[in-house]
């Protein structure tokens, strides 16, 4: 970028070029409030990131880490054109306080459709100005056929791993956006998940607890956002986010988690969750639900031209029912009594009353998909958290050798054998343990006409599948995203060279299944066509790697509907 000058700064500022609307701290397109520097010492340690971008609008958010000093800090931000070229397009004002963990983000107005920009802020401080990395961010086209190209991730733990994908996906040329599916960050402590390789790397969760309260969240995102690969990936493109469990603990929904345990000191889940939800909005760059609505419905839509329009769902903390998994019902020696525990789960399992998104959200979806059918966009994608696709375990007594059924060594997968051979859904946490939700979903997108492209993350490894309802009517498609370092299923299931395969052999619905390594996706849409390439990193256990693309799924539009998969 050019050498930003002093004085071309204030004449943008005076002359306001593009109207400001402050998120969590208030903007305003004047230096006036903000004479008084401050009077310590800062860094910008945690980068800069854009997000919900609009066709004339967007996210811009950094934290200043104050070092020495006390009280608010004057930031400015300045938005360029793509070549950096003076005078910025917009500048304005924000404060970072101790209130928002010295987080602030603007939502900036007035820009123009399908254009890049250039951002960056500064700290105004006693000892002169200090300047933030740039930033480069994008907004979608209002209209038009353009193809739109995306870039897809989801479940990175800290202990597990490098965030090599990040770093990446971040070198993916020409991304209109990033779509982060969640688990952006995880709640465990040093001695829980991933304890073993985090010591190994020298990756220790920060806290070393399990996070709980609001400080505890804010140093796990302020420990995640150091990271460089995330940083570079935050910079390179807008995000679009939507949050999974770990971001406030594991498996939750509405009422509670599976990891949150009150006798344990950890207190009432409502509280919990409000604290996490507040260090999510004030480290992410996302816009934040308006003053009167529930503080967790952030779903929200993105129309990218008139190519596809991106939904971002909420599908844990506001609507979803508890869940009801196996671990109570699967026993490995009393066969009989698994199958008549069985019985009585899926009836459970199938009261029409679970929810996943809750009704407001099923009625705002339903909408939705009508409206942009309506507005002539070809595809509808739903940025989704968990695993669509009905997927039971391949019947592991007769596809494995018994050689492969004594090798395997972890508890939870020796306990699954037997009870693989019911050929039930093996994973009710995801829409599998929500079925009439599913087909409440199902209908919705059917009535609308809607051509359904389905993004998932959540367990960590790569899929393609094709999506059927109950009566076996073709829905949509759906890619899913292996991890960033989470592990998958192949770090369990060991010593079986084709479990991929096996998995598509046993579900008509799988197309394709890898269930090891590391990666993200790059999504490419256009009116004829949409495609998923699955990418993967050689290692995250070192900072030197490679990355490949290591399959390819299309689909193109088919009626008021989408065709079934096929490999590229």
């Amino acid at each position: 970028m050019s050498a930003v000058t002093r004085r071309g700064l204030l004449g943008a500022a005076a002359t306001g070029a593009l109207s400001l609307a402050a998120c969590a701290t208030p903007a305003t397109n004047t230096l006036a409030p903000y004479a008084r520097a401050y009077d310590g010492t800062v860094e910008f340690g945690h980068g800069v990131a854009s997000g919900d971008p609009l066709p004339t609008k967007v996210i811009l958010w950094t934290r200043v880490t104050p070092k020495t000093g006390t009280g608010p800090i004057p930031v400015r931000y300045d938005v360029f054109a793509a070549d950096g070229s003076l005078p910025p397009l917009a500048s304005g004002m924000l404060s970072a306080d101790a209130a928002h963990d010295f987080c602030v983000k603007v939502d900036v107005a007035g820009l123009a459709p399908a254009t890049a920009y250039l951002y960056r802020f500064t700290a105004l401080t006693s000892a002169g100005e200090v300047a933030s990395p740039e930033g480069r961010t994008r907004t979608p086209a209002a209209q038009g056929t353009a193809p739109v190209k995306i870039a897809v991730a989801s479940c990175a733990n800290w202990q597990f791993g490098l965030f090599n994908a990040y770093k990446a996906m971040a070198a993916e040329p020409d991304l209109d956006a990033v779509v982060f599916l969640g688990d952006y960050l995880y709640e465990y402590g040093i001695d829980g998940y991933g304890s073993e390789t985090a010591e190994a790397l020298g990756r220790l969760h920060d806290p070393v607890t399990e996070i709980v309260s609001l400080s505890d969240y804010r140093l796990r995102h302020a420990q995640y956002k150091s990271d460089p690969g995330l940083q570079a990936a935050h910079a390179s493109a807008p995000w679009i986010c939507t949050w999974d469990d770990h971001e406030s603990c594991n498996d939750s929904y509405r009422t509670g988690a599976e990891n949150h345990n009150p006798e344990k000191a950890e207190g009432d889940w409502s509280d919990r969750k409000m604290v996490a939800i507040q260090a999510y909005f004030e480290w992410m760059p996302m816009r934040e639900p308006e003053s009167g609505n529930i503080t967790s419905a952030v779903w929200r839509s993105f129309n990218f031209g008139d190519v596809a329009t991106i939904y971002a769902t909420e599908t844990r903390l506001t609507g979803r029912s508890p869940s009801i998994g196996w671990s109570d019902v699967i026993n490995a020696t009393d066969t009989d009594g698994t199958v008549t525990q069985a019985k009585a789960h899926l009836a459970m399992m199938n009261d029409p009353a679970r929810t996943m998104m809750g009704a407001a959200q099923e009625t705002w979806l339903g909408k939705a998909l009508s409206e942009s059918v309506s507005g002539g966009k070809t595809w509808q994608v739903l940025a989704n958290q968990v695993m669509m696709a009905r997927v039971a375990l391949p019947d592991m007594t007769k596809v494995m050798t018994p050689e492969q059924i004594d090798a395997q060594t972890v508890p939870q997968v020796k306990q699954m054998i037997g009870f693989s051979a019911l050929g039930l859904p093996f994973n009710l946490d995801a829409w599998d343990g929500y079925p009439a939700a599913r087909e409440r979903l199902y209908d919705s997108v059917q009535a609308a006409g809607a051509r359904l492209v389905t993004l998932t993350g959540d367990i960590h490894s790569a899929w393609a599948d094709t999506l059927y309802d109950s009566d076996g009517q073709r829905v949509g498609v759906e890619f899913v995203t292996t991890s960033v370092t989470s592990p998958g299923i192949g770090a369990y299931v060991t010593d079986i060279p084709d479990l991929g395969q096996k998995f598509v052999d046993a579900n008509p619905e799988v197309e394709w299944h890898d269930p090891d390594g590391h990666g993200f996706m790059v999504l490419t849409l256009t009116p004829e066509r949409v495609s998923s390439e699955f990418v993967k990193v050689s290692t995250v256990l070192e900072p030197d790697y490679t990355a490949k693309r290591v399959a390819t799924f299309a689909a193109v539009p088919e009626g008021n509907g989408v065709s079934a998969l096929s490999k590229v």
